[in-house]
């Protein structure tokens, strides 16, 4: 494996915490540096508190450990961004384009730039919704995305900085909680289950939204960031598909396992935002570009999402 120095920002999310073991294995310990603007005393390795809205904290980090690599994935999520809209766009566009130009002044060689389904609104067909869709986002979150979309391919055409993207379906991970999306009860759900608690659902029981297990997600990540410089033909960002499903369907593939856990539904304002996303993914450039192809379907997940929890809470699930 080549030599690199990568740096994560916003290390302790729900992408954040798993990604950081993963680039361990692959570069060794000392050459990721997990960062984030609140401690993280778990974190076996080097740490650094961070606030990528200070241009000059993000640079001096990136000269302090030669950085060459940067996994830009602090934002403000899109149902927490909904209650702070104008603080949700002025946070997520300073951070992103502070990586940008610290990036392109201080010779970092790749950029990993998270983007969304939230990028999508009502002009595009929702099932399977094509890579070259038109982009209206409804919310505030999938605007910044969509804006950062266009900045990444600006930045590779005008300065070379090579600037990778993923359209991200809704993850799902037994690692941690979520933190403030809209297809957060597709992880909470689970939790749930684990713990033989009942579960309020947010979204109503037929609402299918695209998904993706967290192994996948982050392999694809990485996949992504090894593919050769060539092989990237999209500077924008990629759409990657997985599984869709409704809370309805979820819920069958838990009580298979466990046959007692109920759920109830109570849509609230994240249903507004979940109409509006694609209900499936065209993900064929992914797949064609650099070999993309999930492990994981619907049965698959729901089987380790229960074993991994059971095993953190101490549980199983009550079957009588």
């Amino acid at each position: 494996m080549e030599k690199n120095t990568i740096l994560i920002i916003g290390a302790n999310g729900q992408l954040g915490t798993v990604l950081e073991d993963e680039l361990q294995k692959l570069y060794g310990r000392d050459n990721v540096i997990a960062s984030d603007i609140n401690s993280n005393t778990h974190f076996n390795g080097i740490f650094e508190l961070l606030d990528a809205t200070d241009y000059d904290a993000v640079e001096t980090i990136v000269r302090k450990y030669n950085i060459t690599e940067i996994y830009h994935l602090a934002a403000i999520l899109s149902a927490n961004g909904e209650k702070h809209p104008l603080r949700t766009w002025d946070l997520n566009m300073t951070m992103m384009l502070n990586v940008f130009e610290v990036s392109r002044l201080n010779g970092v060689e790749k950029v990993f730039f998270p983007s969304s389904i939230a990028v999508f609104g009502d002009a595009v067909d929702r099932e399977n919704t094509a890579q070259l869709s038109y982009l209206n986002p409804e919310t505030v979150y999938g605007m910044s995305k969509a804006a950062g979309e266009n900045w990444a391919q600006y930045y590779f055409l005008k300065y070379d900085l090579d600037i990778r993207s993923l359209r991200y379906p809704g993850v799902i991970g037994h690692q941690s909680l979520p933190g403030g999306g809209t297809t957060d009860y597709a992880v909470e759900i689970y939790h749930n289950a684990a713990k033989n608690e009942d579960f309020t659902c947010f979204l109503k029981d037929d609402t299918v939204l695209p998904m993706i297990f967290m192994d996948d997600a982050i392999r694809a990540t990485i996949e992504l960031m090894s593919a050769p410089k060539e092989k990237i033909k999209l500077r924008t960002s990629y759409n990657i598909a997985s599984m869709s499903f409704s809370p309805k369907e979820i819920t069958s593939a838990i009580k298979e396992v466990c046959p007692n856990f109920k759920v109830d539904y109570k849509p609230d304002f994240r249903q507004d935002i979940a109409d509006g996303w694609p209900k499936s993914i065209d993900d064929t450039a992914a797949r064609e570009d650099w070999n993309w192809k999930p492990k994981y379907d619907l049965k698959l997940m729901t089987k380790t999402m229960l074993e991994k929890l059971n095993e953190k809470y101490k549980t199983q699930c009550i079957s009588e």
